[in-house]
């Protein structure tokens, strides 16, 4: 069964559409880059499949159900937002127990074990943590429930590389000791290009990208050189971009082409930089 089927999914606020006839279908046990720019969707998605927002039209499966107000799927999702609220007047440790309560799968030895890896305050107030320690909290609570769903939205605001790192190997550890499917979704496209199995490219509702990380890597690919050589090494196939400077031409492309290059520099392209010329090429850029 896959964790999540999607399909012709739209949701439309007053004058906007945040998803538009969107497809996609999500494998269990599997790391899910969600990937695009700010306003292009994802939170929406993310809300959609968690239960806190109800779609227009489409149909929308968790786990073989629909997730709305469905209590058999909810119990086995654990969504952690950008600003995740809690009660103000909580403790750091008060937070872990309410989740502890909530959340079917905890396993609280495990979250002992991360408070001391982001060093965090347990009898501090929550009101009164940095913005790095609250979303340590979060990060927290989303490793430490083992929900067979997980979401990370944009998880790891105010923490710095050091401790971003840490999140990273954490879900790393642990997703290969507890496999479950994890959405991630984050714009530092780089720091989890090795971590995600599968991309998936939002942008104004639409969905860009929809493929195994493995097969991305190392298909797209930057051609340098020459201007004319460039120009006959890349006839016909898929192009992201092109710039050139002097008799000098550098061109972007979706797929590596199989003739062999001749006068010409082919480089892999990173997730990065095809993330961000796929996004450009939807603006029409």
């Amino acid at each position: 069964m896959n964790a999540v089927v999607v399909e012709d999914l739209t949701m439309r606020y007053r004058g906007h559409t945040a998803l538009d006839g969107v497809d996609l279908t999500l494998a269990p046990d599997t790391i899910h880059g969600l990937l695009g720019r700010n306003g292009a969707g994802k939170t929406t998605l993310m809300r959609i499949l968690t239960g806190q927002e109800f779609e227009t039209s489409g149909r929308v499966e968790v786990f073989g159900q629909p997730p709305r107000e469905n209590p058999a799927v909810l119990n086995r999702v654990c969504f952690i937002r950008e600003a995740q609220k809690y009660p103000q007047n909580f403790k750091v440790r008060e937070a872990f127990a309410a989740a502890a309560i909530a959340c079917p799968g905890w396993d609280q030895a495990y979250a002992d074990r991360l408070v001391q890896d982001f060093d965090l305050p347990l009898k501090r107030q929550i009101k009164k943590l940095s913005r790095g320690q609250l979303s340590a909290v979060g990060i927290i609570i989303g490793l430490a429930a083992r929900a067979p769903l997980t979401l990370f939205d944009e998880p790891y605001l105010g923490l710095d590389a050091v401790a971003r790192h840490v999140f990273y190997d954490r879900l790393l550890e642990d997703f290969s000791e507890n496999p479950r499917t994890v959405i991630l979704s984050t714009h530092l496209i780089d720091e989890v290009a090795d971590l995600v199995e599968h991309v998936v490219l939002i942008d104004h509702g639409t969905v860009l990208m929809d493929a195994d990380a493995d097969g991305l890597r190392g298909r797209a690919v930057s051609v340098s050189g020459p201007a004319e050589a460039v120009a006959a090494y890349v006839e016909d196939a898929p192009v992201l971009h092109r710039s050139g400077l002097g008799g000098q031409l550098r061109v972007a492309l979706a797929e590596r082409p199989e003739r062999p290059a001749e006068g010409v520099s082919v480089d892999s392209l990173s997730l990065q930089e095809l993330i961000v010329l796929t996004t450009n090429q939807g603006d029409g850029k």
